[in-house]
Order: C-alpha cells, then structure tokens, then sequence
C-alpha cells in the first residue's frame, strides 16, 4: 500500500501567550516551518482576529499548513500535510514548537489517500 500524504495534526500548549498574539510573528513562523520541512511555498494569508488570536494557512506545492491560536489558552492547533517524499511534516512542527515557546505537544499522525502499489 502507498499513501499520497501524511499529516501531522500538532497541539500545542503552554505556548507563550504574546507570540500567539502576533499575526506578523505567526507569519513569519510559519513560512520557517515551511522552509525547514523542506517544502515550496505557493502563497499565504494570515488574519487577526479582535481582540486577539491568529488563523492562517500556508499553501505549499506540497499541500499547506494551517494555524490556530488562542493567546488566552496559551494554546494552538497546527495542522501539517504533505504530499510527496521531499518534504518532512515534522520538521515543520519541530520549528513551530520552538517558535512558539510550547512546553506541552501532542501529535497525530496520519497517513492520507490509501493507494495500491506505486504510481
């Protein structure tokens, strides 16, 4: 069997409340996580919501990363999927947890679109 993705789906806790705050910084984070999985940035749009929390999503060649947070929880749900076998969704949750200051992760690992043999 071969998968056409894997998807990582990354809470995040204990996350400096600040930083999640910061639509500029989440961008910025963002687009690192999304170089150091190795992936190729498409476009992206972020949005801060009043009086606080970011959503945004980064497309990549690969599929995208989304973000969520909530200052208030210290908290933010991350999703990452990639397609393909050149980028490493890991690597991109590894560099957001970093950014992020977060003291507390728990992953789920998926592996998307079931296909026979290799195409």
């Amino acid at each position: 069997m071969h998968f056409l993705g894997n998807q990582l789906i990354a809470e995040l806790m204990d996350c400096d409340p600040v930083v999640l705050a910061d639509v500029d910084l989440i961008r910025g984070h963002m687009l690192e996580a999304a170089r150091s999985a190795g992936c190729t940035i498409i476009t992206q749009a972020f949005h801060h919501f009043s009086p606080m929390g970011v959503s945004g999503a980064v497309i990549i060649a690969e599929s995208h990363l989304a973000i969520h947070t909530w200052p208030e929880y210290r908290y933010a749900a991350v999703d990452v999927f990639t397609c393909g076998e050149a980028a490493d969704p890991s690597l991109a949750v590894d560099t957001l947890a970093k950014a992020l200051r977060c003291r507390q992760l728990t992953l789920t690992a998926l592996q998307r679109g079931a296909v026979p043999g290799r195409v």
